[in-house]
């Protein structure tokens, strides 16, 4: 029987409710594709601050190296909050795509057609809205240096290397090859070196994609494309911040940030998550929506352990559980049906073996 190694890191917040019930949907796929699927856990972010003092150990990174993959809860809260910059939960982020080498951010934002209704802008907005962002993860300004603050300024640096804007181009055009052919490239080119220099190597790029149609936009009109006629894209490249920045403003599109999972690949690892923060005013609630988790899981099935069926098929089973009318609370509208992260679990797995039994 084939083996997997997984690193798990629930992390805070709903982060350990979200990841329970995508672990029971992975187990139930390893018993119907006859896998099995080896947890490791760990503790990153606000509770390992807790327990060791550090947002991410040297241990659980190796933890992760070892892994075949990484699943990430959620981390952070207003309990860390008044903690230096360099110590809060989210530097365990920086520090786990740094330590991994994730320099490739998957974004998919898809609306289902049963969460039309759902997203804040007009049904025929968002009906068939199917966008990936791809956000270069490991350079920009979140990485870049020299930064710091003092009593009177403070100070970060936005810098990109020809190899690191080389490589994510290629995953946008490689995976556009896949979609609809079209890449769009978001930059802030008229304002800032960095972002010219990023345009002119996509384009050096795209000459050996000459059947990928490529064009260019500046970050505050992608923002405002994304929310007025967000069909017109297919795969949007970017950089850190932009990437982070944009990916959020299509969760409305969506309908929720509960609804956006993410794949962060890079040559040797790769760890899933979903968009969505830690949520700590529902935390322990089981109330939180699980599905970003369940689908980030599907991704790592797809793109990590060569189990693309079964991706598709968690990811059509997340689709009919919406058409039957199940929401968690931050989706829920009249008419529809109120569930649990728990609940909402078991419904994917029903769905699922459902789904893998008409497939077979």
């Amino acid at each position: 029987m084939q083996s997997y190694k997984i690193a798990v890191l629930p992390g805070d917040g709903i982060g350990p409710e979200v990841m329970d019930a995508a672990l029971k949907v992975l187990d139930a796929v390893g018993k119907m594709e006859s896998v099995q699927f080896e947890y490791e856990y760990a503790q990153v972010g606000g509770c390992a601050i807790d327990e060791t003092g550090s947002p991410l150990s040297k241990e659980t990174l190796q933890m992760c190296q070892r892994s075949d993959a990484a699943l990430l809860g959620a981390v952070g809260g207003p309990k860390w909050e008044s903690l230096p910059q360099d110590k809060k939960p989210e530097q365990a982020l920086l520090k786990l795509r740094g330590g991994l080498g994730l320099y490739s951010n998957l974004r998919p934002a898809v609306v289902f057609p049963a969460l039309a209704r759902a997203s804040s802008l007009q049904e025929e907005i968002v009906s068939g809205v199917d966008v990936m962002v791809v956000r270069e993860l490991t350079g920009g300004i979140y990485f870049g240096t020299p930064k710091g603050a003092d009593e009177n300024k403070g100070w970060n640096t936005m810098v990109y290397e020809r190899h690191e804007v080389e490589r994510i181009a290629r995953v946008a055009f490689d995976l556009a090859r896949k979609r609809n052919s079209r890449v769009c490239s978001v930059d802030k080119a008229n304002v800032l070196d960095v972002s010219q220099f990023w345009r002119d190597i996509v384009i050096e790029v795209h000459k050996d994609y000459p059947d990928v149609e490529l064009e260019h936009m500046y970050v505050d009109n992608a923002a405002m494309q994304l929310v007025r006629t967000p069909k017109q894209f297919d795969v949007i490249v970017t950089g850190n911040m932009f990437g982070d920045i944009l990916s959020d403003i299509a969760s409305m599109v969506t309908g929720s940030l509960g609804m956006l999972p993410s794949a962060s690949l890079g040559e040797k690892y790769s760890l899933y998550e979903p968009v969505h923060g830690s949520a700590p005013d529902i935390a322990g609630q089981n109330v939180a929506n699980p599905l970003a988790m369940i689908m980030s899981v599907a991704m790592m099935l797809s793109y990590t352990l060569d189990l693309p069926q079964a991706g598709a098929a968690v990811q059509e089973a997340v689709s009919k559980v919406l058409e039957a009318g199940y929401r968690t609370g931050e989706l829920f509208q009249e008419g529809d049906k109120l569930v649990t992260t728990t609940e909402m679990s078991e419904l994917v797995i029903k769905k699922l073996t459902q789904v893998r039994e008409r497939v077979a």
